[in-house]
């Protein structure tokens, strides 16, 4: 196995990110040399060995308990989001998955019936490597009105969630707090991976983002794993404004590793307001583009 694996990486950088004090041990002896605690004092912690845990780190060992996981959680101090995060990596790295040829996401019928009962304010669904696999009128004028609204229907050209942020001029001038949506993005791009280890396609996109966006590394080190389930952002939109919106991530029953992203503002608030006049200005365009394509086809 070459290097200490994603179980590893987790428990290093975690370990790392912990002082003496954090735990309750005091200062002796000498002065570190790096930050965080010593693998030593982590195992004693959990109760482990020092030598099995350093296995664990160096992604030489596969077969923790439920129980060592437990004592290692506890030492960590880590969430239950982070927790879950912990027992998915230490299942994968139990198992060796067969390769596979990633298939593109589909969707069903039933969540595009779902999606345009939600028509009147702005969706989109999103597959589990953040593709945007389909979005509503609305959605798609809200968050990336630059882009091809029929991207989603051709998986070769499908708009990415991940790319527009890091990547993209206009994702990156969307968000007024760009870095807290790019820490909520990357905590579920790790969730990701740590669920689908195997999936090459999920691979490509990180190591996409790795070598093309420096912010994108750090936050990627930092192994955060809070998932960005429901949350409000200041957005600066080029057509309307500033807009407020609360962003909700639902799941959907046949289809668990897709959501629903769907935006919704205070009623009779500013934003509200904001967003009536953008509908508004994406229908006419959508009008006109209907108009164009009609003479050129009379042609």
């Amino acid at each position: 196995m070459n290097g200490p694996g994603p179980l590893g990486a987790f428990l290093q950088t975690r370990r790392s990110q912990l002082r003496p004090e954090d735990v309750g041990l005091r200062e002796l002896g000498p002065r570190r040399r790096v930050a965080g605690l010593r693998r030593e004092e982590l195992a004693q912690l959990a109760g482990v060995s020092v030598s099995y845990y350093a296995r664990l780190e160096q992604g030489l060992s596969r077969g923790a308990s439920a129980e060592v996981l437990d004592a290692i959680a506890r030492a960590l101090l880590l969430d239950g989001h982070e927790r879950a995060h912990l027992d998915r990596l230490a299942d994968a790295a139990r198992h060796t998955p067969r390769p596979r040829r990633p298939r593109p996401e589909k969707l069903t019928d039933d969540t595009r019936d779902l999606l345009r009962a939600v028509d009147g304010v702005p969706a989109i669904v999103l597959g589990r490597r953040t593709d945007v696999l389909a979005w509503n009128a609305l959605g798609h004028a809200l968050l990336a009105g630059h882009l091809d609204f029929h991207g989603p229907d051709d998986p070769a050209r499908r708009p990415n969630m991940s790319r527009m942020l890091f990547l993209d001029p206009h994702g990156q001038e969307l968000y007024a707090d760009r870095k807290r949506k790019a820490r909520a993005v990357v905590g579920n791009l790790r969730i990701a991976v740590g669920r689908h280890p195997e999936d090459a396609l999920l691979a490509e996109l990180i190591g996409e983002l790795t070598m093309k966006s420096p912010e994108f590394v750090a936050l990627w080190r930092a192994h955060g794993v809070v998932p960005c389930d429901a949350a409000s952002y200041e957005l600066r939109h080029p057509v309307v404004g500033t807009v407020t919106v609360t962003q909700q991530a639902l799941s959907i029953a046949r289809s668990p590793d897709q959501a629903l992203i769907v935006c919704t503002t205070p009623a009779g608030s500013p934003s509200e307001e904001a967003l009536t006049l953008l509908r508004q200005a994406s229908g006419s365009t959508s009008a006109a583009r209907v108009s164009q394509h009609g003479r050129a086809v009379d042609h």
